[in-house]
């Protein structure tokens, strides 16, 4: 087994751990991307909705709601300065009953007391003035003017391109088999073709799905007991036609979810999703990502309650992503778990565990977040 020493290791190639290892090399780190696939940002991050979030929904002050609201300023002037398209498009959160909109007061003060810019709440009568094809019947809507969409894929080769045009690399077909905390750093060991063990000064654990596995694989490390990880499985639906809206059209939210919203994508789609699939307690990666057909009568009676103009075998199956969560069903909606050296004690060490959406839009602001944890 080939043994050499690096600087900064980052396990996983997602969109965190790009905008990671970015973060680092800004610093002037000298930083190693260990991935398990053979392609960057394979699974949650590319398996999402592309949508720059507001930041609406997360508790006032956790860490959702901080590194959402900044990272999403951060990605909008990213995008702009790395020439990746971005489309500041707008979102209405409609309410359709008067539940419904009895709740929205309290979601907007959230969005406020979050920081969320040009955002109000708005009457029935302009919501449709806005986009005509909403449901007559919506009592009222929060307007997001600062919700967008993005082409996340551009964004991670832009990531990539700037970490390694500063002397970072990736090591592709790499998964951790096992780890440890020694003198004077972490050591990593490697599978694949060819198995490695690698000293680093600071270890960055951003696997996705497999976070916990991995945190657990370092001996002397933190093992997390009693955290157990919870899979929601989301689907999304295409529909045909040409586009009958402007903006992100989201209903009000659940526990699990944000709702089975629209957006109009940047290839022009109407596409409709995530559901919220809670998954077998025992499920675990690498996941059945195949759509299930029979989902579609559920997709056309959640959106024929704003959008009642959506036709008859309109929908077809798209694709699927799956988000991490260490809470249950039922549950109230988990943070992003951050872990670095003040809570575990070990020096260098950070694990990112259950980053799952906004962590596409809040990826820049933790990824600042983690250098300033490992002091760099």
């Amino acid at each position: 087994m080939e043994t050499f020493e690096a600087d900064a290791v980052v396990i996983g190639a997602g969109a965190v751990g790009l905008a990671t290892a970015r973060a680092l090399a800004l610093r002037g780190r000298e930083v190693l991307v260990l991935e398990a696939a053979s392609a960057i940002a394979t699974e949650t991050s590319s398996r999402n909705s592309e949508v720059i979030h507001a930041g609406l929904y997360y508790p006032t002050g956790s860490l959702k709601a901080q590194l959402c609201v900044t990272g999403r300023r951060a990605l909008y002037q990213y995008c702009k300065a790395h020439g990746v398209e971005a489309h500041r498009c707008g979102k209405l959160v409609v309410a359709v009953d008067d539940a419904e909109a009895a709740a929205t007061p309290a979601l907007l003060q959230r969005a406020l007391d979050n920081g969320v810019e040009d955002t109000r709440l708005i009457d029935g009568a302009e919501a449709r003035r806005l986009e005509p094809s909403l449901n007559p019947e919506i009592r009222v809507a929060i307007h997001a003017e600062v919700s967008g969409l993005f082409d996340s894929h551009g964004y991670f080769l832009a990531l990539r391109g700037e970490f390694e045009d500063r002397g970072s690399a990736i090591a592709f077909d790499s998964p951790v088999t096992r780890g440890a905390v020694v003198r004077g750093g972490i050591e990593i060991e490697t599978g694949g073709a060819n198995p490695t063990r690698i000293k680093a000064r600071s270890v960055v654990n951003s696997a996705g799905h497999y976070a916990l596995p991995v945190a657990r694989k370092i001996e002397d490390g933190p093992q997390y007991p009693g955290t157990k990880m919870r899979w929601v499985k989301g689907s999304y639906f295409v529909a045909s036609g040409r586009a009958a809206f402007a903006r992100l059209i989201y209903p009000m939210h659940s526990q699990a979810s944000q709702g089975l919203h629209l957006a109009i994508d940047l290839g022009g789609r109407t596409r409709l999703g995530p559901d919220a699939e809670w998954l077998a307690d025992d499920a675990g990666p690498p996941f059945d990502y195949e759509v299930d057909p029979a989902r579609v009568a559920m997709f056309y009676a959640a959106v024929r309650r704003y959008w009642p103009g959506l036709k008859d075998d309109a929908l077809s199956p798209d694709y699927s992503g799956v988000r991490p969560k260490i809470v249950g069903k039922g549950e109230p909606s988990g943070d992003f778990l951050i872990d670095g050296p003040e809570a575990h004690g070990v020096a260098g060490l950070v694990n990112l565990i259950a980053i799952e959406s906004p962590g596409l839009t809040s990826s820049l602001a933790i990824g600042e977040k983690v250098a300033e944890i490992i002091g760099v």
